[in-house]
């Protein structure tokens, strides 16, 4: 039998993890009917910014999303003028997503200033030791939920 840890700290972090996991679901969700998105869709979208032109089977290896189920996602993002289809250069055959960067700044951009701003404060409250700490737990956090992720999307 495992030893029960002060005030059942383990439990109280679990709860408080998903409780963030909620939170960031529903801001982004709520940003995402801003700009006439799914939440999906603006998650994709942020991908696609972090992560710059790709792609349609780039998108969908990266995501575990189906290249129709891309294609559809590009078609939505197009007619908001929030990407492009660009051909390649040294090969016509493939297309290119590119994001329009000023089209979804305009549209986005005041809510993630103020997003990054209020972020902000909040990381200078802590030391350089605890964000190390929250890095770390962050970071094995991600790669738990990458391996699952991976292993859903592809099974043996």
């Amino acid at each position: 039998m495992s030893k029960k840890q002060p005030d059942d700290l383990p439990n109280k972090f679990g709860a408080t993890s998903r409780l963030y996991s909620d939170a960031s679901i529903f801001m982004h969700e709520a940003i995402a009917r801003k700009a006439g998105l799914s939440a999906t869709d603006h998650k994709y979208l942020g991908f696609l910014v972090q992560h710059g032109s790709m792609t349609a089977g780039e998108l969908a290896k990266y995501t575990g999303l189906t290249t129709g189920t891309v294609t559809g996602l590009i078609d939505r993002f197009e007619k908001k003028k929030f990407v492009s289809r660009e051909f390649d250069k040294t090969d016509r055959r493939k297309v290119i997503i590119v994001p329009n960067i000023p089209v979804i700044m305009k549209e986005l951009g005041g809510i993630f200033n103020e997003i990054e701003t209020k972020m902000t404060a909040l990381f200078n409250s802590f030391n350089k030791k605890e964000l190390a700490l929250i890095e770390n737990y962050m970071q094995s956090a991600i790669k738990i939920m990458q391996e699952i992720t991976h292993k859903l999307n592809n099974p043996i």
